[in-house]
């Protein structure tokens, strides 16, 4: 499992990455501008970057180079655009982009992009079975609205929501499922049910928020009034 942060300006191009690559068993954290990038990458530092290059405001190679001159190029950069030149996928390449992949993005060509990617990742590292790969916090000290990292599992013994730590025995796809469940029913608590506050503080578009909470069987419905 592997922590990716997908930029991109269209929302179709960031819910679909979500889908395939969750279902590959990733955390994936969405930005669909350059300046959600940069605070995402501030708060934490991914296995890997999918950044489409052009973006309204700052583009993709713009970013680029400021992670660069920055220091925080310190991950694999995948660029994305369906437009692009040669001169600009060499561009990026000569910044520090690892790979290109043209748009729309074959299925199988997105795997192997992100797999390859993952391979040079200094600090990914596969998982073995019963372990959980995460991504690493830019500092030790993370403030409480930053962009949640890692999941801390119970003693043995103990429960979350009612699923005991046995789970690690599931299907990877149930695991997750029962563990999302508990998640978004952790937030929607503290939260105190607030859609805007748990979208933001998950990274989640609203709409695939309450599609995600819809397909984990956790009601909403009081919710659907709030701006």
């Amino acid at each position: 499992m592997a922590s990716i942060l997908v930029v991109d300006d269209e929302m179709g191009i960031r819910e679909l990455l979500n889908e395939i690559l969750t279902d590959e068993g990733h955390t994936i954290y969405a930005a669909e501008s350059a300046a959600q990038a940069r605070k995402i990458r501030e708060q934490m530092r991914p296995d890997l970057v999918l950044l489409d290059i052009w973006m309204p405001e700052t583009d993709g190679i713009t970013l680029l180079k400021e992670w660069s001159k920055t220091g925080q190029l310190t991950m694999p950069v995948v660029m994305m655009s369906g437009h692009a030149t040669i001169d600009t996928a060499v561009e990026a390449t000569r910044i520090g982009a690892l790979n290109f992949l043209e748009k729309p993005i074959a299925l199988q060509k997105l795997l192997k992009t992100v797999s390859k990617a993952l391979e040079s990742s200094p600090k990914f590292v596969e998982p073995e079975e019963g372990k959980i790969s995460q991504g690493t916090p830019a500092s030790t000290s993370v403030p409480k609205t930053a962009v949640v990292e890692s999941a801390l599992l119970p003693p043995e013994g103990e429960y979350i929501s009612g699923i005991a730590k046995t789970y690690f025995d599931l299907p990877l796809r149930e695991a997750r499922d029962l563990f999302e469940k508990a998640y978004f029913e952790h937030q929607m608590l503290i939260m105190g049910g607030s859609m805007t506050k748990i979208s933001e503080y998950t990274g989640l578009e609203r709409t695939h928020l309450y599609r995600k909470l819809k397909a984990l069987g956790i009601d909403t419905s009081r919710n659907k009034s709030e701006s």
